[in-house]
């Protein structure tokens, strides 16, 4: 079957995906006889596209996956959704809007059937887009965490915290989004640095003409005051201690109170207290039993307690509040400023400081084995520079604040009572049985009890997922659960370290006293090449899936993670797509001139036994890499050196060496040699690039469904003898002076040219004079013990090899590039001694690098003195 001259990624990536799936090579189930590998998925929201992020995180995954499945354990990744309660909500609530619909006029069972209906419709997308890359994902246990058995794990999960004394209900300062309106975590907050206005108010003194100015960047806010605080320190307004001032615009008396909490440097040194809308004055109004004056609503407006400008947008009464205190001659000034806001994560929206009644987690005790067991590494971080974040988080870890007021979600399992009471329970029936015991009243009904309105946070059922996936909690005995608990390795961003990663730590300690994974891989954030993030309102990110279709899913793959160190950010450009699919191509056509050879049975010429050693050889080097790679999770790295493996030793050099001469024959032995290595380097780029390598594993000769490469057997490192590598280089970097040579001097690659080496080491060129005959077309090469006049001369590390000049070289051009090199390497030499020189350099590095950095030393002394005598002998 002939081969297209150009590899055409969209003939064979949905046929091999088929493939795969009809054969459930992805499925996995536990045998004993087998070790596990597990990666559950950070489960995209289920209102999600696939965007540059999830492509590298997934491509990673399936790499770790595929590599593991090939190295013959049960590999087992687990796919699924988030429910994603605010995100679903609002498209939603935006859905039924199109249809004339408001949520506030139907009730929680109509809406939650209109919710379940689209997520139906809409919310597999991002899973079946996750195809098209090559994820091999088990997707028959695809899960979603609103699904019966998952959600009844978040119910059991909270009654049973609650019991013990870590779930509580209480009014606090949250924050508060007022277009989702529901109440956030801390950490669903994002803080945007935004140019705002300092506004200076006037606020006159009680019983006086006199006025105390006070800075703000929130004058909306200035009916809810209740107070006005200065630091008792500050000498400036020692005179009003006790006083009182009027609130402009609404003439309200309010005390002015000291605290040391005022800092006398920020504005004009004095601050107005405003307990209800913000958490600092909170805490103040705590302290001087100041009252709570809440003027904003739920959705953002102001309420009838704020007497001015009711109904109003916050940001609308901002602007007319400034404009009415600037007529009343009461704003002093206004000045650029420039703070950090908080923003919902999911929405947008500016976050309001909030009293709300909320439930909440008590987190100070529960965070203790997930802190000291990554912190002892039993749970690594990769890179481990996250593990002072991840410290810095769980040193300073507030309550959770884990109601929402929405419908989408799981609904709270609280039951208010007629008295103002409240019980907690899994089902209605408990719920009634232990009202009747709470208010000794055996009459009560379901009627009487009232459940909660709220759901619980999105996060407090995604930090349940390595062991809800598995029914760790429905059925903890079960062989799935027993089998794939722990999970090996999770791969996700740094920016949900604490969100997920901590909380399913913790979660996975207080349920089974084990840790959800072994390893946490974190990846950088994908950025444009001006190093913005990607996203949607900058328009900057591309469509992924146009990415497929343009340079095949390999080809994305590919150049992904050629630039994407752990933790690292990667700057990211459609060419390095372009390189991926280059890459794909070339190995496309080292295919295609293999199986264009013509195949003889005759002696195997020396230059293709020597070629067949040295690969083998720097093949088992190049495992050991790559093993070692894996093993620090440097992806990266890996794909780097298989990439050099395929593309120099194998394509560049290995086929070269044993490619025939134009239209003549190969012999039997260096062919299937050939087709042997061709296997191999297939086999270790398969996690890379999935598809490209069934398809040429297949072309190489038929093969039973048993015998595809997706669970063929990963190469294990064999013996070898490094000198081959170590040899063989010296005859590449004599090839390698030539051909530069060659292009420098507009010398004919046709032309045969005569080579002298003057060496210590003439058995190392003799072995491999073939490679150097053959890939560097030499008339001749010969040793010498002197140098040779008139000849063109570069070094191997100590060696000198000489070139007699061919044509009309110019002399002079070529004294001042000798010139040039002997002053860099002057220069390079004058570094390492002064590096040798330094006493603590010396007595703290290790031996090994000391060593290296002294056989520098010799090697550039040997290059200065060579120089010197090459430039001698050109007068």
């Amino acid at each position: 079957m002939s081969l297209a001259t150009k590899y055409d990624p969209t003939e064979i990536e949905d046929k091999w995906y088929k493939y795969w799936m009809d054969h459930k090579f992805f499925a996995s189930k536990p045998d004993k006889n087998k070790e596990p590998y597990t990666i559950v998925i950070p489960p995209p929201n289920v209102t999600g596209q696939l965007h540059m992020g999830h492509m590298l995180n997934n491509t990673i995954q399936d790499v770790l996956i595929r590599r593991a499945r090939m190295q013959g354990k049960e590999a087992c990744w687990v796919p699924g959704t988030d429910h994603a309660s605010i995100a679903t909500e609002a498209k939603v609530v935006n859905l039924l809007k199109e249809k004339g619909i408001k949520k506030s006029d139907i009730s929680r069972e109509e809406f939650m059937k209109h919710a379940w209906e689209w997520k139906e419709k809409y919310g597999g997308i991002i899973l079946q887009q996750l195809k098209k890359l090559g994820a091999s994902c088990d997707w028959d246990r695809e899960r979603f965490t609103m699904e019966e058995d998952l959600s009844a794990a978040v119910i059991e999960v909270f009654v049973d915290l609650y019991k013990k004394g870590y779930i509580y209900r209480g009014i606090r300062m949250v924050n508060w989004d007022p277009e989702g309106k529901t109440a956030l975590a801390d950490d669903e907050v994002i803080f945007k640095e935004v140019n705002s206005k300092l506004y200076h108010i006037k606020y006159q003194i009680e019983g006086t003409q006199d006025y105390l100015v006070i800075a703000t960047t929130r004058p909306e806010t200035i009916m809810a005051d209740a107070a006005i605080c200065i630091n008792p320190n500050d000498a400036r307004f020692k005179h009003l201690k006790g006083k009182r001032a009027i609130i402009p615009l609404i003439n309200k008396s309010i005390p002015i109170v000291e605290d040391e909490y005022v800092d006398m440097e920020f504005g004009t040194g004095c601050l107005k207290v405003t307990p209800a809308h913000d958490i600092n004055d909170y805490e103040i109004g705590l302290r001087h039993q100041l009252p709570v004056i809440d003027i904003i609503n739920d959705n953002g407006t102001l309420n009838e307690k704020a007497q001015i400008l009711i109904g109003e947008d916050r940001f609308i009464a901002r602007k007319k509040i400034a404009k009415l205190l600037k007529a009343e001659d009461l704003l002093e000034k206004e000045e650029d400023y420039t703070s950090n806001v908080g923003h919902s994560e999911r929405t947008n929206a500016v976050i309001e400081p909030k009293l709300s009644m909320q439930w909440f987690v008590k987190m100070e005790e529960l965070v203790k084995p997930a802190y000291e067991n990554v912190m002892n590494d039993n749970i690594q971080l990769i890179p481990s520079k996250f593990k002072n974040t991840y410290k810095h988080w769980m040193e300073n870890v507030r309550d959770w604040c884990i109601s929402r007021q929405l419908w989408w979600g799981q609904q709270i399992p609280a039951y208010h009572l007629p008295n103002g009471e409240f019980v907690v329970a899994k089902t209605d029936e408990e719920a009634l049985a232990l009202a009747k015991e709470k208010m000794g009243d055996n009459s009560l009904t379901l009627q009487d009890l009232k459940q909660d309105e709220d759901v619980l946070d999105t996060w407090f059922s995604s930090w349940l997922w390595p062991m809800s996936v598995f029914d760790g909690f429905k059925n903890p005995e079960n062989e799935d659960f027993k089998y794939y608990y722990p999970t090996n390795d999770l791969v996700t961003g740094p920016d949900i370290l604490f969100f997920w990663v901590a909380r399913m730590a913790i979660a996975g300690y207080e349920y089974t006293g084990k840790k959800p994974f072994n390893n946490v891989y974190l990846t950088g954030i994908v950025r444009d090449t001006q190093g913005r993030k990607m996203s949607k309102q900058l328009g900057n990110s591309p469509d992924p899936l146009d990415l497929i279709k343009n340079h095949g899913a390999d080809g994305v793959r590919a150049g992904l993670l050629l630039s994407s160190a752990a933790g690292n950010d990667l700057l990211f450009d459609v060419k390095l797509c372009e390189q991926g699919w280059n890459f794909g191509n070339k190995i496309w056509n080292a295919f295609r001139l293999v199986k264009g050879w013509e195949i003889v049975d005759t002696d195997t010429p020396v230059a293709s036994q020597k070629a067949q050693e040295w690969f083998k050889a720097r093949f088992e080097q190049t495992i050991i890499e790559i093993e070692d790679h894996f093993s620090k999770f440097r992806i990266s790295d890996a794909l780097m050196t298989t990439y050099k493996l395929i593309w120099d030793d194998f394509c560049a050099l290995y086929l070269e060496l044993v490619k025939p001469a134009y239209g003549a024959p190969i012999d039997r032995k260096s062919y299937e040699a050939t087709i042997g290595f061709f296997e191999d380097i297939l086999k270790i780029l398969h996690p890379f690039m999935p598809f490209l390598t069934e398809e040429l594993w297949h072309q190489i000769k038929e093969r039973k469904t048993e015998d595809s490469l997706i669970i063929s057997s990963w190469p294990e490192s064999q013996p070898f003898d490094e000198n081959i590598v170590k040899e063989a280089q010296v005859a590449f970097e004599v090839i390698t002076q030539i051909r530069n040579i060659r292009a420098s001097k507009g010398i004919s690659p046709k032309e045969a040219l005569k080579l002298y080496v003057k060496t210590d080491n003439q058995a190392v060129y003799e072995k491999y004079i073939s490679f150097i005959h053959k890939l560097a077309n030499l008339e001749s090469l010969e040793f010498t013990d002197n140098k040779i006049d008139n000849a063109l001369s570069f070094l191997i590390k100590s060696d000198e090899c000489f070139i007699p000049m061919v044509g009309n070289i110019d002399i002079e051009k070529e004294k001042a590039e000798l010139q040039k090199e002997l002053d860099y390497t002057k220069g390079f030499l004058n570094s390492v001694t002064k590096k040798l020189s330094n006493e603590r350099f010396v007595s703290n590095a290790p031996d090994q690098v000391v060593a290296m950095e002294k056989q520098k030393q010799a090697d550039a002394e040997a290059k200065i003195k060579t120089l010197e005598e090459s430039l001698a002998s050109l007068g």
